[in-house]
């Protein structure tokens, strides 16, 4: 049976994550020197000091979480693993796909770096704040959460952005219009109905001007095939063919993560196991809600790094 590999996004960040890889693997520290220097700072500093405000700036957050994932890669194969001979497939949840991408070579560490700081920071000049909003919904079925979506938007925008499995939908969009949307799945029976802390309408299509900046970003940088193909949030089926990853990651921008689906590809395609490569242990936790079949295990510190290596062979 196969194992595959995913990547966390946003929300997993923590102050000092990433440490304890770099003091034990000076192949993992490298990754955070290969950061700082490809964004002209001390990433690391923040990532390892706080505070924490600032590292979850989502133009820090983004390239943050790829360290960490990257780090944690770098220190298994620093003990002899191999992503190509062990792994059958790789994924990551929005910004942590690129983490996956970088870990399978379709780019370089420096260049993921830049191009989520890209990213970030133009996911949020993207809309004016306070203009745009999200909202989690709880217990809700899919198409009645979209017919709330249409009801609310009148000619604005309100969509599913994330299907994260176990019951959990993330809506985006004009700020009143989520509002309103989030009145109505509540009206509809969902359980809870939960405005979200972000700084901007995450995946959806008023992230537009994000995805033009991307889109000369992605063909602005050297890209290879990756050593084993990526599962892609936009279509759920998997490609290595470097054109295509760089147009998926084009429309993952507006387009809605489908985790949900991703877990079910995985589980209907031979996964037996997912592994959480990188910060925090969220991916893992909705894998158990989406498919009980599927193992799963993390690999986020020095310990981690051990027993992935022990189960992995």
């Amino acid at each position: 049976m196969a194992v595959a590999f995913t990547f966390p996004g946003q929300g997993s960040q923590a102050v000092g994550m990433g440490k304890d890889l770099a003091d034990q693997f000076p192949e993992a520290r490298h990754v955070f020197e290969e950061v700082d220097a490809a964004l002209g700072e001390s990433l690391s500093k923040l990532i390892w000091e706080g505070p924490e405000e600032t590292l979850t700036l989502t133009a820090n957050a983004q390239p943050a979480l790829m360290a960490v994932s990257l780090a944690a890669m770098r220190a298994l194969e620093a003990r002899g693993f191999s992503l190509k001979d062990k792994v059958a497939y790789v994924a990551g949840h929005s910004l942590g796909e690129y983490s996956a991408l970088a870990a399978a070579g379709f780019v370089s560490v420096g260049d993921a770096a830049r191009l989520l700081r890209t990213r970030g920071n133009a996911m949020q000049a993207a809309v004016p704040a306070g203009e745009g909003a999200m909202a989690a919904i709880i217990g809700l079925e899919q198409a009645d959460v979209e017919a709330a979506c249409t009801e609310a938007a009148k000619g604005s925008v309100c969509q599913i952005a994330n299907d994260n499995g176990g019951g959990q939908l993330v809506i985006s969009g004009a700020k009143a219009a989520v509002e309103l949307a989030a009145k109505l799945c509540t009206e509809k029976g969902a359980k809870r109905a939960l405005m979200l802390q972000v700084s901007a309408p995450f995946h959806s299509a008023l992230m537009a001007p994000a995805a033009d900046i991307m889109r000369e970003a992605l063909a602005g940088v050297a890209k290879q095939a990756p050593v084993v193909p990526v599962v892609s949030n936009v279509t759920v089926t998997p490609t290595s063919d470097p054109d295509e990853i760089a147009r998926r990651l084009v429309q993952q921008v507006t387009g809605r993560v489908r985790w949900r689906e991703t877990v079910e590809w995985f589980g209907a395609n031979g996964v037996s196991t997912l592994y959480e490569v990188g910060a925090g242990k969220v991916l893992s936790g909705l894998a158990r809600r989406i498919n009980r079949d599927i193992a799963t295990g993390a690999v986020g510190t020095a310990a981690d790094v051990e027993a992935a290596l022990a189960a992995l062979g």
